[in-house]
């Protein structure tokens, strides 16, 4: 791939699978040229890599407007536990996924794992070890490719801080302070984990009614294999009850509602709403015109007092809320009230 481009794709005709691209970019010039004299076939090359950043460098330079790109994360739970669903993501979270792994050890057992291929697929393996190494790779490989990062150590502890405000809103100043660096290192910092597929940032809903809203992002780490991690959290008990367990289960339904927007290759427009007043619904999805509710409620026993918040927010925006949904450990669907449905975890 380095020494003879030509030679290797003359020896593996198209259709073919180039893996971990990113440690050969001129390479891709060579897939540009073959693709422009066949525009008629499409599909023939898939492109892969595992350092997002460096990958998509050498596709936008080179592959521009004959690339089309999906964002594969971990596993989602339903993938991990054997029971993908095809469907577009509004039929999926809407009518609920048929066949829904709801066993609580099973879902609990996935949790601790995450989606990563090799704790996800081998229960035998050791998690804990196996993402205590993975955070090591992490910070050597994908943190220097993506920003010249000077002290990995201090880069280490934000992880680590980052990790226990999962869930909620993040002030920089204050993470700043504690880990002893400027706030401006700590936004880059922060980037870098978003850029390198760590976290996600929610950002706050705004629509014009006249209130004060809460400015500042939540942040969450998207795999809860690597937050449980972080966390030191290693048993069941720990993610039904004890600090983590909240925060855990609501990065673990962001995690299910993230996946099933761009695994299906749609922008995730996703926020949350929080009022001065003390207002709150976890993740509210836009679409379209839309506005589609969501609450996570670690429970396995939801009653319509876990649906006041969507309600309150359904009322605030009559004609754009649509029918809201409380995540919980239930087993199966039930309704709170006429606008809000409790579901399963494992239904997304």
């Amino acid at each position: 791939a380095l020494r003879d481009p030509q030679l290797l794709l003359t020896r593996f005709p198209p259709p073919v699978i180039l893996d971990e691209t990113q440690y050969a970019p001129d390479l891709l010039h060579y897939v540009k040229l073959d693709i422009d004299a066949h525009r008629a076939h499409a599909g023939r090359y898939v492109i892969t890599g595992s350092q997002a950043f460096a990958l998509m460098q050498g596709v936008t330079e080179t592959l521009a407007g004959r690339a089309a790109v999906t964002t594969l994360l971990s596993f989602s739970l339903r993938e991990a536990l054997g029971a993908p669903d095809d469907r577009d993501w509004h039929t999926a979270l809407t009518d609920g996924a048929p066949h829904a792994p709801t066993d609580l050890s099973a879902l609990l057992d996935q949790m601790l794992r995450g989606g990563y291929p090799e704790p996800a697929l081998h229960p035998e393996l050791d998690t804990r070890l196996w993402h205590a190494s993975y955070v090591q790779t992490y910070l050597e490989r994908d943190v220097r490719s993506v920003r010249a990062v000077g002290d990995l150590n201090d880069f280490q502890r934000q992880l680590f801080a980052t990790a226990a405000r999962t869930g909620n809103l993040i002030n920089f100043e204050d993470l700043a302070r504690d880990l002893g660096i400027t706030a401006k290192t700590v936004r880059a910092w922060i980037s870098v984990l978003e850029a390198s597929g760590q976290i996600l940032t929610l950002k706050p809903f705004f629509a014009n009614l006249g209130k004060r809203l809460v400015k500042r992002p939540k942040v969450y780490f998207l795999d809860t294999g690597s937050l449980a991690y972080l966390l030191g959290v290693t048993r069941h008990e720990q993610l039904l009850a004890g600090p983590a367990a909240g925060p855990l289960f609501e990065a673990a339904v962001l995690g299910q509602i993230h996946r099933l927007l761009v695994h299906r290759g749609e922008i995730s427009r996703l926020s949350f709403w929080r009022t001065a007043s003390g207002h709150e619904v976890d993740f509210v999805i836009e679409d379209g015109n839309r506005l589609i509710p969501i609450e996570a409620k670690l429970t396995a026993t939801p009653t319509a007092r876990d649906a006041a918040a969507i309600e309150a927010f359904q009322a605030l925006f009559p004609g754009r809320a649509a029918k809201g949904y409380v995540v919980c450990l239930c087993r199966e669907r039930v309704p709170l009230s006429r606008s809000v449905d409790a579901v399963p975890l494992g239904a997304f």
